[in-house]
């Protein structure tokens, strides 16, 4: 089988994605998809992403791991996923897509940032002294004083693989403040893909939910990871939920090719 691919990337967190309307790609199975995603011996990605039509929204976007696996909601591939559907010619102002987790609106502003409308949470839990959140994947909150020289494959490993949460998994987010209060620094272990990513959308958004400034109204929280700056928007309400969070940041092609499997 011949596979048209395109390679895309948001803050470094980099997808292949395949144009599914024509069904072409029905087909593809796990071990297809671990194969395209490894670096070495494939293209090379942190997931794969599958466009389809689906009546009475944009598209609808299937997401995978790497290790081939479905997943859950990603917050930069459904922002890569919006720029590549303007790429074939879907022009909207306001998108409407189904994913894993539900419904998401997108826009394209004029600078090419993609901002992602996130799924409502409810609340945040507490675990010992971190937190754990759903933000359509779910996600392990951890405090530290020095990101840069946290080991985050190995602690981020630990818990993944702990007995609390080794048959799901969980997406383990390493988090320092910096001296600016409204500007976090945040570092992904990533399930699926059993390493650190560049960047994490659904965990940047967790963790700026966590580390919110007003604590009622509205909330903008800067988030650095390795891959680049990302901007997560919120509305924090007394009750301790959360809605309109919007998730905003590049994402860009990079290439696009034929690959036989």
């Amino acid at each position: 089988m011949q596979v048209k691919f395109y390679k895309y990337q948001g803050t470094g967190n980099d997808f292949i994605i395949l144009d599914n309307r024509d069904r072409a790609y029905t087909s593809l199975n796990a071990e297809q998809i671990r194969r395209l995603c490894d670096r070495r011996f494939g293209i090379g990605a942190d997931g794969l992403m599958i466009l389809n039509e689906k009546k009475g929204y944009d598209f609808e976007m299937n997401y995978y791991n790497s290790d081939g696996k479905e997943g859950s909601m990603c917050g930069n591939g459904g922002r890569c996923m919006v720029k590549f559907a303007y790429h074939l010619g879907i022009h909207k102002d306001v998108y409407k897509f189904l994913a894993a987790d539900g419904e998401h609106e997108a826009e394209i502003d004029t600078d090419g940032t993609v901002s992602l409308k996130m799924k409502d949470v409810k609340g945040i839990k507490k675990f010992e002294k971190d937190f754990l959140l759903d933000t359509g994947s779910p996600h392990y909150v951890k405090m530290v004083t020095d990101v840069t020289n946290t080991n985050v494959i190995k602690e981020g490993s630990e818990i993944r693989h702990s007995e609390k949460f080794d048959k799901e998994g969980i997406n383990v987010n390493f988090v320092e403040v910096s001296n600016d209060p409204d500007q976090i620094i945040v570092r992904t272990y990533e399930r699926g893909v059993e390493d650190e990513t560049y960047s994490c959308g659904t965990g940047v958004t967790a963790a700026a939910l966590v580390f919110f400034h007003n604590e009622a109204g509205f909330n903008e929280v800067e988030v650095k990871t390795l891959g680049g700056s990302l901007t997560v928007e919120y509305d924090r309400f007394n009750d301790g939920h959360y809605e309109n969070i919007w998730l905003c940041g590049p994402a860009e092609k990079v290439y696009e090719g034929i690959m036989e499997i």
